[in-house]
């Protein structure tokens, strides 16, 4: 590979991660906009108990969603609550995906690059090489 190649595609690369930290802030900024338009917006339809509106072609409406989490440091007892009463069945296991390539990268380190063989059958894995780039 010419050394004319490598440095413009490093160029390349470097200018296309350098467009997507700035489009990455401005997404940041556009959806804190949004949010707070939202919030106002929801706040005033509520205040004219107006439901829905149509405008400029497009209907307008208030839609309420709840969320729920476990209060902090009670996850345990909150399945454990759940699965009293009979709602066992919405508790699942789960295992992150970060979680796991640590878990398997620390079994191949201590089984010479080998997963064991109670894991290889049931986990994939794979390396993906990217190139790093940090400010001089």
């Amino acid at each position: 590979m010419e050394p004319n190649t490598l440095f413009d595609l490093a160029d390349e690369l470097k200018a296309a991660k350098d467009e997507k930290k700035e489009l990455d802030k401005k997404t940041k900024e556009v959806n804190a906009r949004i949010d707070a338009l939202d919030r106002e917006l929801s706040d005033a339809m509520a205040g004219a108990e107006c439901e829905k509106f149509t405008r400029n072609g497009s209907t307008f409406y208030l839609n309420s969603r709840l969320f729920a989490s476990p209060m902090e440091g009670n996850k345990d007892a909150m399945i454990a609550a759940l699965k009293e009463n009979g709602y066992g069945d919405i508790v699942t296991e789960t295992v992150y995906a970060n979680t796991l390539a640590s878990f398997c990268k620390e079994q191949m380190a201590a089984n010479e690059d080998e997963l064991p063989d109670w894991l290889e059958p049931v986990v994939n894995t794979f390396e993906k090489v990217t190139v790093g780039i940090r400010k001089s």
